[in-house]
């Protein structure tokens, strides 16, 4: 059903679902700015349409663009990776419309889970435990907005309804800054996300950061792959994820992973998605489900010997999921720390021209990147360049492995954050396992 496919992304992620399409037999349309010509899926995709100047919102943002792209091009499908438009309920619709399989949930799914209220609505109906909040939100009775945060508890945190990637969200420890952070974040949540819904939850300050990886088709077929540790952030942003989670028994594995899957079937879901959770005193509760494949999907790949993004595509083309739940079994141990173009202390970006790239080899070694000796890091987008990945048939083995590659990559021209990985991994804090979420912007004292 499905015989060539747009991409609508670049980098790492656009090259990683044209690998999925050669080994189905899928052709491929990479559209990209004109500042990308030079990307190596651009370079290996059997056609390629330019669909604007550098900025993204005339790219890799514009509807009608990709539209067209795949019109001309007798295109099929389209993918739109992680980021941009991906998670975007009206351009899944108008790819529907125009005759496109869109590669992930319904837009209606989409409108549903990207909501913050409607989705730990619908998470609630559907037995996921989730954290304690406005169940609702937020008006603008002053009065009823300081009781509620006094039955919840500080600290809260007030957040955006539409936010997402750690944006639209503001702590509150005391009743004096209370009405001073809603008035913030709903302003805030207005300008960001042309939706002024803001809602409360309780503030826990000493989670981990756990999701649960899932896959579900469109005949009432819903699985899990287990769950991955996403703690190790900075202002909300992963750094390092591995999988499976340290200290998580393969019972509550199971237990959280079919209520996941459950939920799937309850929603309508169909595709790859992550369930994301905060982990604290051996309780879950959900903050979000991504529509979407995630950055961190290899670890779960690597330890379930899973592609997801061919599952996607497999969905997407109407077909049943080709593994079921009895099939899924959790092997070893994978991490990844993402590589990106930026000075390691001062998170400043580095765009440039890379004059010499090494990848780091060996056994359990995976990495996903997009750039070689030559390439020009664009100042125009997301600063992630590499993936690296390892996988060990031990957590101890994993970490070694990585301190390894580390040491081995070899990326030059640019400024690159592998300093900040290599210590973390050295980090003996982060060998125990079980860090919050907290933890490594303390370290670097932000």
């Amino acid at each position: 059903m499905i015989d060539k496919i747009v991409i609508a992304n670049r980098g790492e992620i656009a090259l990683r679902v044209l690998r999925a399409c050669q080994e189905l037999g899928i052709k491929t349309v990479a559209v990209h700015s004109d500042v990308d010509r030079d990307l190596k899926h651009v370079l290996l995709a059997d056609e390629t349409v330019c669909i604007g100047p550098a900025s993204s919102l005339e790219s890799y943002l514009n509807e009608p663009a990709l539209i067209s792209a795949a019109e001309i091009t007798d295109a099929t499908a389209i993918h739109p990776g992680y980021g941009f438009l991906s998670e975007n309920a009206d351009f899944a619709e108008r790819v529907e419309r125009s005759g496109f399989i869109f590669i992930g949930p319904t837009a209606d799914t989409i409108r549903l889970m990207g909501d913050k209220v409607s989705a730990i609505k619908a998470m609630k109906e559907a037995g996921v435990p989730c954290v304690p909040g406005s169940d609702g939100p937020l008006g603008d009775d002053d009065a009823t907005n300081l009781r509620l945060a006094q039955q919840i508890g500080y600290p809260i945190i007030i957040k955006a309804s539409g936010g997402g990637g750690g944006r639209g969200m503001r702590e509150v420890h005391s009743e004096a800054h209370l009405l001073n952070a809603i008035a913030l974040t709903r302003s805030e949540s207005k300008t960001l996300f042309k939706n002024d819904m803001i809602y409360m939850e309780k503030f826990l300050e000493d989670p981990r950061h756990i999701e649960f990886q899932v896959l579900a088709d469109q005949h009432g077929n819903a699985i899990h792959l287990g769950e991955r540790d996403c703690s190790m952030q900075r202002r909300h942003q992963k750094v390092l994820e591995e999988a499976p989670a340290p200290g998580i028994t393969p019972e509550l594995r199971e237990r959280m992973g079919k209520i996941c899957a459950d939920a799937c079937v309850r929603i309508g879901y169909r595709g790859a998605g992550t369930f994301e959770f905060l982990y604290q005193d051996g309780e879950f509760y959900f903050i979000e489900m991504n529509t979407r494949i995630q950055v961190e999907h290899p670890v779960t790949e690597q330890i379930t010997d899973t592609d997801l993004v061919a599952e996607q595509i497999r969905i997407a083309a109407g077909e049943p999921l080709s593994i079921k739940q009895e099939d899924v079994v959790i092997n070893g141990h994978a991490i990844e720390c993402r590589i990106n173009a930026e000075d390691a202390k001062t998170f400043m970006p580095s765009p440039g021209t890379i004059t010499h790239y090494h990848a780091p080899g060996g056994a359990g070694i995976r990495v996903d990147s997009h750039i070689y000796s030559g390439y020009r890091v664009p100042p125009n987008y997301d600063s992630l360049i590499a993936k690296l990945i390892v996988y060990g048939k031990t957590r101890e083995s994993a970490i070694a492995r990585m301190k390894t590659a580390l040491n081995e990559i070899g990326i030059e021209g640019i400024k690159t954050n592998v300093a900040l990985q290599q210590d973390i991994i050295g980090d003996a804090n982060f060998q125990s396992g079980g860090t919050n979420i907290h933890y490594l912007e303390k370290k670097l004292g932000l």
